[in-house]
């Protein structure tokens, strides 16, 4: 508990510095932030009133302590487009990139995994050639094309998935799946490569370890010592790796978005930097970099329940 407590204390500041950022962008436009986003053929009418919709008129301090106060009360403000509240178009967005990211993220554990383990117990094998052939191969190809020949192959010449669109789960859950699965293996085989190899990395080194070579004297299966004793103290390096790829699909998933016409985060974000609408950009980016402030979290609270060595008590140092 002690250990939970500490992390979240040191998430604290680390929270606060990222809206003091993401506040910032706002007044790092070069010129006037109103000019900017309503374009230079705005009138001075149009621009003053503006300023005085978003506070601009104030002093930088207090529009700050007034923004805070209005994210710590889930107002992000609003759309300079439709005038629609921020945090509700997030909220419309953000389930969208949630499922594909969970979905990629599962497609990639369940490839990497099995492929890593075999790779790493039968080093020079023709499995560790293979794996490592896939992993080489998964990580040069991008994931845009791939996303654009299965639409080819299995939408287009096969009939048998809808080559775009999205259907929110709880619509219809058959169709939802027949939406998702495309732009999930093909995000998802390139994330697979990259933890294969991390696994498979950090296995080899497991499995020199002398209690490993103890529990092979001992008599017992090879299977019992590398899922019970050489899988769990391998993956420390996998966690981290795999935090990193799910922070990185959280704001990232922009392109396979746009080949696949899903309504994701990362597309909102693209399209209302193209309609100049900042104060959607802002409330987008925050909440963005607080998902991977939790994720991180997630990370080192995960650190302590897989690695022994990590002490979770009064004083514990991780």
């Amino acid at each position: 508990m002690s250990f939970l407590v500490r992390r979240l204390l040191l998430a604290i500041p680390v929270v606060l510095l990222v809206t003091i950022m993401v506040f910032s962008l706002m007044h790092l436009l070069p010129g006037d932030p109103a000019t900017v986003m309503l374009g230079q053929e705005a009138t001075p009418e149009a621009v003053a009133a503006l300023r005085e919709e978003l506070g601009l008129n104030k002093p930088i301090v207090i529009q700050y302590l007034v923004w805070l106060g209005g994210v710590l009360q889930g107002d992000l403000g609003r759309s300079l487009v439709d005038h629609s509240p921020v945090s509700e178009i997030i909220m419309q967005r953000l389930p969208a990139t949630l499922e594909l990211t969970i979905g990629t993220f599962l497609v990639a554990v369940l490839i990497a995994v099995p492929a890593g383990i075999l790779s790493a117990t039968r080093p020079g094998s023709w499995t560790d050639y293979v794996s490592t052939t896939f992993a080489l191969g998964g990580m040069s190809i991008p994931h845009f094309w791939l996303g654009m020949m299965f639409i080819v192959l299995f939408a287009v010449k096969l009939g048998w998935l809808p080559a775009s669109g999205y259907v929110p789960f709880f619509e219809n859950p058959t169709a939802n799946l027949a939406a998702m699965i495309m732009p999930m293996v093909a995000t998802g085989l390139r994330e697979s490569a990259i933890l294969m190899r991390m696994l498979r990395s950090s296995l080899l080194e497991v499995m020199h370890a002398d209690y490993i070579r103890t529990a092979y004297s001992k008599g017992l299966k090879e299977r019992v010592v590398v899922l019970r004793h050489a899988l769990k103290n391998a993956l420390v390096p996998v966690v981290t790796t795999s935090g990193l790829i799910v922070a990185g699909l959280l704001g990232g998933l922009v392109i396979t978005e746009s080949i696949f016409s899903i309504p994701g985060f990362g597309k909102l974000i693209v399209e209302s930097i193209y309609n100049r609408d900042f104060v959607t950009v802002q409330g987008a980016i925050l909440v963005s970099a607080l998902m991977v402030v939790v994720v991180n979290l997630t990370v080192d609270i995960l650190y302590a329940l897989i690695d022994p060595r990590i002490k979770v008590g009064k004083g514990a140092e991780s």
